[in-house]
C-alpha cells in the first residue's frame, strides 16, 4: 500500500473540484492506497494532511487547472495533471503518480537508492534544484497593468529568497520594459514566462524554458521556479552558427513545451490585450472631437475642422483597426506568426459585413485553428519548408477564413451582434440596472480573472458599436473593491491589522487607476467575507452607472480620464455611482470582518 497525497482544484467552480477530490479519492482506494486530500476551490480549502502523512507520502499528485499553494510539498515525488484528465480515468492518475515517484504497487523505493522515475528526469533539472540558477523572465497580462508587474517583483523576490539572479522583462501596455538582451538570454540557465497571453519565443531556441500564468507566479514564485527547475524542456532548435531562422516559421521543435494553461480563454486574451491600445487611442480621439466641435463633429458641416479630423482618425482609423488587431492576435496565439494576416483580414472583413467584435473572435479562432491544422497537415521537401510561413499558410488561411465569413458566418454574426446593439441600446431602466448589477458583480468576482475579464471585454469591445454605457459600469464596479478596502480599513480599523491599514493607502491609489487587482492581497487573506462585501458594492455602482445612462468612451485609466471632456457624459453621476459602491463595500466590510488586536 502506497501513501499519497493529492490536491484537487478547478476553476469551473467548487462543485468541480470536489468531483475530482472524490474521483481521486475512490480510485486510491479502490487500487489499495492510502490518500489524504485537500479540495481548493472559491469557498476556500477543505481537507488537507498531517505532518507525518505528508512525511510518508510516496507521491504527491495536484490535479488542477489554476493556482494552487505548493509550498512544502516535495518537488522530486510531484505530480501535476488535470481535473479533466481525473475524470477521465483516475486509476491511471494514480499509476502515473506512483511510477513518477518510483512507488508503483506500494514498492518505495529504499533511502539512498533512485527510482527509476528519478534516474528518467534530466541530470541538469535535478541538479538545477540545488544549485543557484541564472533566470530570465517574462512576465505579460491582457491589460499590460497590474498582474505583469505583480508577477515581477514576486518573481524577483522569489529569486533573490532562493538565491538565484534574475531579471524579468515586463510586456506591459506600454511595452517592454527592461527587455532582456541577446547575451542575458545566451547566459541563462532557465528561461520563466507567466503570462496570460502568447509571448513570442522564438529568440529562446535552444533554451530550456518553463510557462505558467502571471497568478501562480504572485501566488507562490517559489513553487514556480522548483517546478521549472524540474520540467523546463528545451524550447525549439538551437540556430545553426552563421544562420538565421526563416521570417514567421514555428521553432522546429515546437512540439516540446513546458506544461502551461492554453485554451480559447488564453487566445482570447492575447487578442485583447492588443486591441486595447486601438480603443483606447480612438475613444479618446472621438471624445475630444466632441469636446471641440460638439456631439455632431462628423457632420460634413465641420469638415476640415481639428474636431472633424480627430473623429475621422478615432473613429476611422482607430476603430477600425481594434477588430483587425483583436482577430489576428487571436489567430496568433493559436497558430503563431503564420496566423496573423489571415486573422487580421478576417477581423476587417467582420468589420465590414457589420459582424462586429462577435464575428472578429470567430475569424481569429477560424483563422488561428486553420492555419495551425494546416502547419501540422502540409509536408513539403525541407528545401521548400521556407515557403509555408511566408506564402502557403497565409493564402490559405486567409483563403479560409475570406470565404467563411464573406458566405457562411458574416451574415448571421451581422444578424447576431445588431440585435445585440439595438436591445443594449433600448434597454429600459429596469433592466439596465439590471446589466449593470451583473456586470458589476463579475467584475469584483475574481480581481482580474476569467470572470472578470469577460465582464471587461463584453464592455470594451461594444465601444464601437457606440455603446459606451457597459463601459462606464465596468470600470466603476472595477473602481469599487480596492476603494472599498482602503475607506473601510479608515472607518473601522479594528477590523484591519496595523500593516493592512498601511498597505490600504497605495490600494487607494490603484482603485483609482481601476486596478482592480490592488485588492488582491485582502482578498487572499480572508476571501469568504471580503468577496461578498467586494461584489455587493461593485453590483451598486454598476447599477446605479447604468441607471443614470452614462457612457465612458475610454476602457481604462480610472478617475484620471474624466478629466478629459466628453470622455463620460455624466462626470458628477459618475462620480457619485463610484462612491455609493465604494461606501457599500466598506459598510459590508464593517460588518463582516472581525474585530483585530489595533497596533
Amino acid at each position: 500500500m502506497a501513501h499519497l497525497i493529492a490536491i484537487a482544484a478547478s476553476q469551473a467552480g467548487p462543485a468541480h473540484s470536489f468531483m475530482t477530490g472524490e474521483a481521486l479519492r475512490a480510485a486510491a482506494e479502490r487500487l489499495g492506497h492510502h490518500i489524504a486530500l485537500s479540495v481548493r476551490s472559491s469557498l476556500g480549502a477543505q481537507g488537507g494532511w498531517t505532518d507525518d502523512e505528508l512525511l510518508r507520502a510516496d507521491a504527491v499528485i495536484i490535479a488542477a487547472d489554476m493556482a494552487v499553494d505548493r509550498s512544502g510539498l516535495p518537488a522530486a515525488r510531484l505530480h501535476e495533471t488535470t481535473p479533466g484528465a481525473v475524470l477521465a480515468d483516475a486509476a491511471d492518475v494514480v499509476r502515473a503518480a506512483l511510477a513518477r515517484a518510483g512507488a508503483s504497487g506500494g514498492a518505495v523505493a529504499a533511502p539512498g537508492v533512485p527510482s527509476p522515475a528519478a534516474a528518467a528526469v534530466p541530470a541538469v533539472a535535478a541538479a538545477d534544484v540545488a544549485r543557484p540558477l541564472r533566470i530570465v523572465a517574462i512576465t505579460s497580462c491582457p491589460t499590460g497593468v497590474a498582474h505583469t508587474f505583480m508577477a515581477a517583483e514576486a518573481l524577483e523576490q522569489g529569486a533573490q529568497a532562493l538565491g538565484h539572479t534574475i531579471k524579468v522583462e515586463t510586456q506591459g501596455s506600454v511595452g517592454a520594459q527592461n527587455a532582456l538582451t541577446a547575451d542575458e538570454i545566451a547566459q541563462a540557465d532557465l528561461i520563466v514566462i507567466a503570462a496570460d497571453t502568447q509571448v513570442d519565443r522564438a529568440r529562446f531556441a535552444g533554451k530550456r524554458l518553463h510557462a505558467t500564468g502571471t497568478k501562480a507566479a504572485i501566488h507562490d514564485a517559489a513553487a514556480v521556479f522548483a517546478q521549472a527547475a524540474a520540467q523546463a524542456a528545451v524550447w525549439g532548435d538551437a540556430p545553426a552558427a552563421g544562420t538565421a531562422a526563416t521570417p514567421g516559421a514555428a521553432p522546429a521543435g515546437a512540439a516540446v513545451r513546458s506544461t502551461e494553461r492554453t485554451g480559447p480563454y488564453k487566445h482570447l486574451m492575447t487578442g485583447v490585450s492588443f486591441m486595447l491600445p486601438f480603443v483606447v487611442a480612438g475613444g479618446l480621439l472621438i471624445a475630444l472631437a466632441f469636446a471641440l466641435g460638439g456631439i455632431y463633429v462628423y457632420d460634413d458641416a465641420h469638415q476640415g475642422t481639428l474636431g472633424w479630423t480627430l473623429f475621422q482618425i478615432g473613429a476611422k482609423a482607430g476603430f477600425t483597426l481594434m477588430l483587425p488587431a483583436l482577430a489576428g492576435y487571436i489567430a496568433f496565439s493559436i497558430a503563431d506568426r503564420p496566423g496573423i494576416a489571415p486573422g487580421m483580414i478576417g477581423g476587417l472583413l467582420a468589420g465590414t459585413v457589420g459582424a462586429g467584435f462577435l464575428g472578429a473572435i470567430a475569424a481569429g479562432f477560424i483563422a488561428g485553428y486553420a492555419v495551425h491544422w494546416m502547419n501540422r497537415a502540409i509536408r513539403l521537401p525541407r528545401t521548400l519548408d521556407g515557403l509555408k510561413p511566408v506564402l502557403l499558410l497565409p493564402l490559405l488561411g486567409t483563403l479560409v477564413v475570406g470565404v467563411l465569413m464573406m458566405m457562411v458566418i458574416g451574415k448571421p454574426m451581422a444578424g447576431v451582434m445588431a440585435a445585440l446593439t439595438e436591445w443594449l441600446k433600448g434597454l429600459q431602466t429596469g433592466s439596465a440596472v439590471l446589466l449593470g448589477v451583473i456586470l458589476g458583480a463579475m467584475m469584483a468576482f475574481d480581481m482580474g480573472g476569467p470572470v472578470n475579464k469577460a465582464a471587461y471585454v463584453f464592455s470594451t469591445t461594444l465601444i464601437a458599436s457606440g455603446v459606451a454605457n457597459p463601459m462606464a459600469a465596468t470600470m466603476a464596479a472595477g473602481m469599487v473593491p480596492p476603494l472599498g478596502i482602503a475607506l473601510a480599513c479608515w472607518v473601522f480599523r479594528s477590523r484591519f491589522s496595523a500593516e493592512e491599514r498601511e498597505a490600504s493607502k497605495a490600494v487607494a491609489v490603484l482603485g483609482l487607476a481601476f486596478i482592480t487587482e490592488g485588492a488582491i492581497p485582502f482578498v487572499a487573506r480572508d476571501p469568504l467575507r471580503v468577496i461578498p462585501a467586494c461584489m455587493a458594492g461593485a453590483a451598486v455602482a454598476g447599477g446605479l452607472s447604468m441607471m443614470w445612462n452614462i457612457g465612458l468612451q475610454a476602457p481604462h485609466g480610472g478617475v484620471f480620464v474624466l478629466a478629459i471632456p466628453n470622455a463620460v457624459n455624466h462626470v458628477v453621476l459618475y462620480a457619485l455611482a463610484i462612491a455609493a459602491g465604494t461606501g457599500v463595500t466598506a459598510l459590508a466590510l464593517g460588518v463582516l470582518k472581525r474585530r483585530v488586536a489595533v497596533a
